[in-house]
């Protein structure tokens, strides 16, 4: 099997259309279908089935693609070991960074990593933790940075970077306010059977998040008034800030405010924060040498959390 035509095959199948495929190989449509005929031709038999819009694969295509992927996953391995070897320090990092905190831990980290690795291409790419699991799965992810419960872990590997507690926010004005820690102090414990009667803003369905919140209520055996769903953490926080509602979220968004009281819910829920990659491939020291950069970063920026609220 061909290397560059593996390239190809696999793009046609991702892309389920030759023109596409063929935009982003950077090469013409009737240069990579004669690639394609002429696969066909050797195997005796149609890789896609053709049709105006989208292509998809016959049987023949399943399995070509199929092992077609094992054997980029093995070059890929090759290469990271006798680049480790030699200690040569080029290559590709394809990262998977969470929508709203990865970018900021990326451009916290990646000039680190830069003066290390100038050589080096990272192609960050933001999307969700089950999207995440799923292009790690599929190899298509050299790192994935994830927040999600020990449950929810995959058959893939993980790497455990650190711990984060969820707390409760209440408007400083509401009548618990007053007895809620404020920033630089110690934070009270509290259950949610407290605040069943309040108005909550919480993450949408499908996050995390979400689910921990509603595993903390049913546990409590109420169903408090959702006010606001969202996408955004910071969201959360600043309808606490502005006195519309309760919310619970990570430590980490919570601000100083003389607007906002915080508590310590009696479960102490955490969310985990792993670096994950695909079971059986190779990790690379230039892999290693970008996650414990991203462990320092969550390590210091907890720290100073901890420091100043405990």
């Amino acid at each position: 099997m061909d290397l560059k035509q593996i390239e190809y095959i696999l793009k046609i199948a991702e892309e389920n259309n030759i023109t596409r495929a063929a935009e982003k190989l950077f090469i013409t449509q009737s240069a990579l279908n004669q690639q394609l005929l002429k696969l066909e031709k050797e195997l005796g038999t149609p890789l896609f089935v053709r049709s105006k819009g989208t292509w998809h694969l016959t049987r023949a295509g399943e399995i070509y693609v199929e092992s077609a992927k094992k054997i980029v996953h093995i070059k890929k391995d090759t290469y990271n070991q006798i680049n480790d070897l030699v200690e040569r320090k080029k290559g590709k990092l394809v990262i998977g960074l969470p929508p709203e905190r990865g970018p900021e831990m990326f451009a916290s980290i990646y000039p680190l990593f830069y003066k290390k690795y100038p050589n080096v291409k990272i192609e960050p790419v933001e999307m969700g933790v089950k999207q995440q699991q799923q292009e790690i799965k599929l190899g298509n992810l050299d790192i994935g940075f994830l927040t999600l419960q020990s449950f929810q872990k995959t058959n893939d590997e993980y790497i455990h970077i650190c711990s984060e507690e969820i707390i409760l926010a209440v408007p400083g004005a509401h009548p618990l306010g007053h007895l809620g820690g404020k920033w630089g102090k110690k934070l009270p414990e509290i259950s949610l059977e407290s605040v069943k009667h309040e108005s909550f803003a919480i993450m949408q369905k499908g996050s995390t998040l979400r689910e921990i919140y509603e595993n903390l209520v049913a546990e409590e055996d109420f169903r408090p008034t959702i006010l606001l769903e969202t996408r955004s953490c910071h969201n959360l926080f600043h309808m606490v800030d502005e006195g519309i509602c309760c919310s619970v979220f990570p430590i980490t968004y919570a601000m100083e405010s003389p607007c906002v009281s915080y508590f310590s819910i009696k479960q102490k829920p955490v969310w985990e924060v792993y670096a994950s990659y695909k079971k059986g491939s190779y990790l690379s020291s230039i892999a290693k040498d970008f996650i414990q950069l991203a462990a320092d970063y969550w390590s210091a920026k907890l720290g100073i959390i901890h420091e100043s609220l405990y």
